[in-house]
Formats: C-alpha cells, sequence, structure tokens
C-alpha cells in the first residue's frame, strides 16, 4: 500500500480504479481518501462486492507523475458508459494524450508490436519500452511479438505505415476480441501468423529511422489467460452495474482487464470488463449472491459446416 496526495473531498470507501498489470501480475486497484490498495489476483480468488454510487472520475496519470492523481471536480461520470474519466480529467491524462497525438515526442524508446486476437484480429500499435509487456498484457493479447525499436515520432510513424497497407488495424472492440476466445488455433499456428505478419512489417518500414527487431521471440498469452482449451461453452457478459448491485464469485485466470466469475450456484460464468466496475465504491460482503446486474448471453457458436453439398 502506497500514500497518495491528501483528498479530503474523496467519498468514504473505496472506489475501484480497476485492473492493471504490472510486471507480469494482475491487479485490482482501489482508493479510499489519501489510501492506494492494490491486489494480486489469479485464478482461485474469491470475490464479493457491494456497489455504491453514485459512479466517481479516478482522476488521470499527469505526465512525469507516479501516482494517479484524484480528480479535483469530484465528477460523476456515466454509470453504464465505458469512460472512467470525466472530461477535465480526459484532457489532462497523459495516456490518452499519447493516444490521441497529442504528444509528438517525449524522449522515451518505444516498441512497435503486433498484436494477435484471433484469426482476422491482428493490431499495431506501441508502447513505451520500460513498460514491458503489461500493455499486450491489459489488451488480452493471445500472442504478439515486438517488430521494431525507436523513438515517439519514428514508432508512431511506422505504425501508419503498417495500418495503412491492411497488414493490421489499430483497434478492435472488445466484443470482436472476446468472441475469438472459443476458437484460437494452437501456439504453432498463432507463431507462424505472426512471424509472417512481422516479416511483412519489416518489408514495409525498410528505410524507416528505427530498430527492426527480427529475433524478438513470438509471446503467447493462451496459457497464462487459462483460455487453452477456450472460453467457457456459455456464460453471462456483464452489461450494466448500478448502485446496490452484487457481484460475487471464484475468479478464474483475468484475461486482460476481463475476469470470468464462477458462480457459486453453479450457474453459468459471469464475464466483467472491469472497466465497467472502475468509479464504483466498493464494499466486501460475504454470503451474498451476484444481484441487480445487467447480463447478457454468450453461447459458443456452431462450427462452420465445411461438407460440400452433396447435390
Amino acid at each position: 500500500m502506497t500514500i497518495a496526495p491528501q483528498h479530503p473531498d474523496r467519498p468514504a470507501g473505496w472506489i475501484s480504479t480497476g485492473l492493471s498489470w504490472h510486471e507480469g501480475r494482475p491487479r485490482l486497484g482501489a482508493v479510499c481518501g489519501p489510501r492506494v490498495h492494490e491486489r494480486v489476483v489469479g485464478a482461485g480468488t474469491e470475490v464479493g462486492w457491494l456497489l455504491g454510487g453514485p459512479r466517481r472520475c479516478t482522476g488521470a496519470w499527469l505526465a512525469g507523475a507516479t501516482e494517479r492523481t484524484p480528480c479535483p471536480h469530484h465528477a460523476e461520470i456515466d454509470p453504464g458508459g465505458g469512460a472512467v474519466q470525466c472530461p477535465a480529467c480526459q484532457s489532462v491524462d497523459r495516456g490518452l494524450a499519447l493516444a490521441r497525438d497529442q504528444i509528438l515526442d517525449d524522449g522515451r524508446t518505444y516498441l512497435l508490436y503486433l498484436a494477435w486476437f484471433g484469426d482476422g484480429l491482428l493490431k499495431v500499435g506501441l508502447t513505451a519500452e520500460q513498460r514491458g509487456d503489461s500493455r499486450l498484457l491489459e489488451q488480452g493479447a493471445l500472442a504478439y511479438a515486438f517488430t521494431a525499436r525507436g523513438g515517439l515520432p519514428a514508432i508512431r510513424r511506422a505504425e501508419l505505415t503498417v495500418a495503412a497497407s491492411g497488414l493490421a488495424r489499430e483497434r478492435f472492440k472488445s466484443r470482436a476480441k472476446t468472441d475469438r476466445w472459443w476458437s484460437h488455433g494452437d501456439v504453432p499456428h498463432r507463431r507462424a501468423v505472426l512471424s509472417d505478419a512481422r516479416a511483412q512489417a519489416h518489408g514495409l518500414l525498410r528505410g524507416h529511422a528505427l530498430e527492426l527487431l527480427a529475433d524478438r521471440p513470438v509471446t503467447d498469452h493462451v496459457e497464462r489467460f487459462g483460455l487453452a482449451g477456450g472460453a467457457p461453452e456459455s456464460y453471462r457478459h456483464v452489461d450494466g452495474l448500478a448502485h446496490g448491485a452484487v457481484l460475487a464469485g471464484t475468479l478464474r485466470a483475468p484475461v486482460g482487464r476481463h475476469l470470468f466469475l464462477d458462480q457459486a450456484d453453479g450457474a453459468d460464468p459471469l464475464l466483467l470488463d472491469t472497466r465497467l466496475l472502475t468509479g464504483w465504491t466498493l464494499t466486501a460482503v460475504t454470503g451474498r449472491a451476484t444481484a441487480g446486474v445487467a447480463l447478457a448471453e454468450r453461447v459458443r457458436p456452431p462450427e462452420p459446416d465445411t461438407q460440400e453439398a452433396l447435390f
């Protein structure tokens, strides 16, 4: 536990800051006034949370800061929205500024990566070298390959070049990625796809002012995410949370920022995108079942019929 700047106007209780990865370990974070708490989570962890509202902005990461700066406006945010920050905090958040090309150079070294989320879902992106593979883990990349290294301007140009070629895209929606969890081939297939894509990317980037990384290994996360056998045959996706809701269950291995929660009554597990949890005040509860949560059924689609027509 570390001590953050004092903000006496913050409400009592632990406010979730979601799930992030540090040095290869997934951590659920929460803040309570001046206190910051992070808990490493993994398969077998039992959780029980009573959610209290309103849902609040959790602040921003400012340039040069080593900790999140709490929202000075104590702002409420949409209880069902994907945004976890108010507009004011979004405008000063360093990560968002980088994603929006509002930072042209910051003197750091960056890595260009190709990330594989399933057949047809190849993403190109960049991450600061000092972060290692944390960004890839947070995105839930099933496999990835670092492709080039250089300063921010050069790596950003390389990212745009690869995306413009059609080899890979800069982003995919969460639903497209989770739908691929049921069927993702085997390790040799993923390694072959990424090795071939990296070779194509290097062909596109010859002449760019950066270092091409031909010998970096292809890294596979499928076993780490507990998806070697695919996602559960059926599960319930958490579509919305509200004041007074209860989330409870036993966690499976985290997949990016997503958590599967097995239910004590044997019902289909829940899948929670922890970004939906961010901003709610959490109170630990025991012996209570999940309730007050909007859910959507997800079922493994049938295998395509590849048999040729007889007539």
